[in-house]
């Protein structure tokens, strides 16, 4: 755990991203995929060049500032395979076609980690509000019923059905309001520096990043590797 502790103040509320916090892409998917366009890749290989992919993502007005979802698809998906040393073609472009019909339609960002759901459990013990804040596509709520976390958080808010996304603050002032949080009482946790912890400061709130890879070293907040780390963070 990087050690970086949140100053003391009571904590009622935890706002929690849902991609690449608490849901992550099925790369054994996105290998089978790909594999039936004829491109060889290893799940591990793409999981493991995803966090570097992200990162390259994380700066003011970069790559993630495109416009759409498919278009933030496109980039993210494409530095993924870069990544991980797989050149771009005319086949990844049909595979990536058919992922993002497959997004649209269900969510690719089914794959929950085993330590998900006893971290939500121990945080829950300690009588947090769990509130999901997340720039979604609009199948996020199907997505938690489907896996099985729908029951274990308080609140879900799914910035396609809010018509704002991260880093704008009014998504996090709606999830205040509507879980009757206070600001200076809820943290927020999420994966990309310049969307989760610049838009929970701009609406009052302390942030936590989840920087699995150790890539933010100099990451002016506190920063864990895994969910269960938090449960120790707000203690």
């Amino acid at each position: 755990m990087i050690r970086v502790f949140l100053k003391p103040m009571p904590i009622d509320t935890v706002f929690l991203d849902a991609g690449g916090v608490l849901v992550f892409p099925n790369w054994a998917r996105v290998a089978d995929v790909l594999a039936r366009h004829g491109v060889r890749a290893e799940a591990r290989a793409l999981a493991d060049a995803e966090p570097r992919a992200k990162h390259e993502m994380d700066v003011p007005q970069g790559p993630a500032a495109a416009k759409t979802d498919q278009q933030r698809g496109w980039v993210y998906f494409n530095l993924v395979l870069a990544h991980a040393g797989i050149p771009r073609s005319n086949a990844t472009s049909a595979a990536l076609d058919d992922l993002h019909a497959y997004h649209q339609q269900v969510n690719l960002w089914e794959f929950v980690p085993a330590g998900v759901p006893p971290a939500l459990a121990a945080l829950r013990a300690l009588g947090l509000r769990l509130v999901v804040v997340s720039n979604a596509n609009g199948k996020l709520r199907e997505l938690f019923d489907r896996v099985g976390l729908t029951s274990r958080v308080d609140l879900l808010f799914d910035s396609h059905e809010e018509g704002v996304e991260k880093p704008d603050p009014r998504l996090f002032h709606i999830a205040l309001a509507r879980a009757g949080a206070r600001a200076d009482r809820t943290v927020h946790v999420g994966d990309l520096y310049h969307v989760d912890v610049v838009g929970a400061r701009a609406a009052g709130l302390r942030a936590v990043l989840f920087d699995v890879a150790g890539l933010y070293p100099d990451a002016d907040c506190p920063r864990i590797r895994a969910l269960g780390e938090l449960v120790d963070l707000v203690t």
